[in-house]
């Protein structure tokens, strides 16, 4: 299996103190697998069945949880940013809902308003505190979470502001957006193969689990099957949407990520508007929907932060009325919709949401309500749906200027690609420098024992390892190796083609789209392309 990278150096605000334990170390040792760690028997599953005995009309004092309620604070200079958590707004949506001819009023609720940018800051506060009360999380303490990087995001701030060290496990295709906001809060990051299984001992869970176990003080927040992450929608998310609507709620569409969203909320309002109708949107790809039937396995999904290939201990099916399956493209236009048409400023996952409220709301009638959750904020996805190139890469848009060129529907395939170098995970980079430099190249593909492709490695992958000081010449390229690459088939068209070269330096062609079956079959540069261009030019 391919080890997860380094984490970022530099980014722990207690790196001045001489008392401050060596994270760094620790992490490189789970990095460099001299732990020890069966996940067979040591692994805490994020799938296992919850076993919460709430249940609906039974009496409030036999719950088997603590109720929690936000302070109010009347002054007007509030003592941190984590006070000003929740209570976010409800807004009329008017262009969209009258667009698809719907009767109904719809409302969504704004969390991307939250100071992290995204409803994970309810839960990253509550699990934190929680964990305070209980005595589990002590002064001087270190945070550990795997996260697809809204809740790092949130679990980083509340760390900074209360002054824990915190360390963040992400998988390797989230965008660099959201790390970086991650390591300016301050907290480490250890990135991990998307293509590794979760369960595995180098997956999300395994990593942050090995952490966990090797760190003293250490706090592993488990968000999948931590209770206090549905309590704080049920305390909070789901009462605000009572309150705002005044108890007249019809419908609420929400996504399932962890799963603690569509708990809590649903939780809430069947208790106080038992008529409500509870939507679950999901991506094409993920598990989470039942019948079992509409979910599509295999199929990846691009939207970050909803969906998972296992359904988390937190995710109390039983509460969502109707599923609805909304595949990438449809979410990212309505997402770029939302923003246009509406004025939000979100991120992708509510696209999946919107979509699916437009689907499910077609059957209500004027008088009546649908509330829509907004979850994050677009600062997370700057460099991807946003982007027009990005999104006619993908095929997501059509691309006006670059279809009607002679070229465009030529196909990979007909460029004649010669076979990529490749180099594998156990040969040094100074191998991998000089295999550059005799080849004239500047990417090499990385392969694993069996021939799969497992990264690319470039000149400058080489160079960030060695200026930060986490590898030498002398190590093995698997610190250095890149896993977030763009790949393509050969029978994509060179229009497409184009756009992601727009977007980066090189795309990998891969014989499958399947993580765990690809091979390398070559590698297009911008001067592949213009190659091809010249010569059919010159033949005209």
């Amino acid at each position: 299996m391919s080890p997860p990278t380094a984490p970022h150096q530099g980014g722990c605000p207690f790196a001045h103190r001489k008392d401050a334990l060596d994270l760094s170390a620790v992490i490189n040792d789970v990095i460099n697998k001299k732990d020890s760690f069966d996940p067979r028997t040591e692994l805490l599953r994020p799938d296992k069945i919850h076993s919460c005995t709430w249940a609906l009309g039974a009496d409030p004092s036999t719950s088997p949880h603590a109720k929690w309620e936000k302070p109010v604070y009347q002054e007007k200079i509030l003592p941190n940013i984590l006070t000003t958590i929740g209570n976010t707004p409800l807004v009329r949506l008017n262009k969209i809902p009258k667009a698809y001819g719907l009767k109904c009023e719809v409302v969504a609720k704004i969390e991307f308003l939250n100071p992290g940018g995204s409803i994970k800051d309810r839960i990253a506060l509550r699990m934190v505190e929680d964990a305070e009360r209980q005595g589990i999380l002590k002064p001087g303490g270190v945070i550990i979470e795997a996260t697809s990087g809204n809740t790092g995001v949130g679990l980083a701030m509340v760390a900074a502001v209360k002054g824990y060290k915190c360390i963040m496990v992400i998988q390797d295709k989230i965008s660099m957006d959201k790390i970086r906001t991650i390591i300016a809060f301050g907290a480490e990051v250890v990135r991990v193969p998307t293509m590794v299984s979760f369960d595995s001992a180098e997956g999300i869970m395994g990593v942050s689990q090995r952490l966990h176990k090797l760190i003293p003080n250490s706090l592993l927040i488990n968000q999948f099957m931590n209770p206090s992450n549905p309590l704080a929608h049920y305390d909070t998310t789901g009462q605000e949407i009572v309150d705002g609507c005044d108890g007249k709620v019809d419908m609420v569409v929400m996504g399932t990520g962890t799963g603690g969203t569509a708990t809590g909320v649903s939780r809430k309002i069947k208790e106080l508007c038992p008529n409500a109708k509870i939507i679950g949107a999901d991506p094409l790809g993920s598990v989470m929907a039942l019948p079992s039937s509409l979910n599509k396995i295999g199929v990846p999904v691009t939207v970050e932060g909803i969906g998972y290939v296992f359904i988390p201990t937190a995710l109390d099916r039983s509460l969502i009325d109707e599923w609805i399956k909304v595949d990438d493209k449809d979410s990212l236009n309505m997402a770029r919709r939302l923003i246009r048409e509406e004025g939000l400023a979100c991120g992708g996952s509510s696209g999946v949401l919107m979509a699916a409220a437009m689907k499910a709301a077609a059957h209500l009638k004027e008088g009546q309500r649908c509330v829509v959750l907004i979850p994050d904020t677009i600062r997370n996805y700057l460099t991807n749906f946003t982007n027009d190139s990005w999104m006619e890469a993908r095929g997501y848009i059509e691309s006006p200027l670059t279809k009607n060129l002679w070229w465009s529907s030529k196909l990979v395939s007909d460029l004649n690609l010669k076979a990529p170098t490749t180099i594998k995970l156990s040969d040094t980079c100074q191998k991998a420098f000089d295999m550059m430099n005799k080849e004239g190249v500047q990417q090499l593909a990385v392969v694993g024992k069996s021939g799969m492709l497992e990264g690319m490695l470039s000149m400058p992958d080489i160079m960030s390892s060695i200026s930060k000081g986490t590898v030498k010449l002398s190590d093995s390229v698997e610190n250095s190796v890149s896993r977030q690459f763009q790949t393509v088939l050969s029978d994509l068209t060179l229009d497409k083609v184009s756009k992601f070269l727009d977007l980066g330096e090189y795309v990998t062609v891969v014989s499958s789209v399947c993580v765990y079956t690809r091979t390398v079959i070559g590698i297009v540069t911008p001067a592949d392309l213009l190659r091809f261009i010249s010569i059919g030019e010159k033949q005209k």
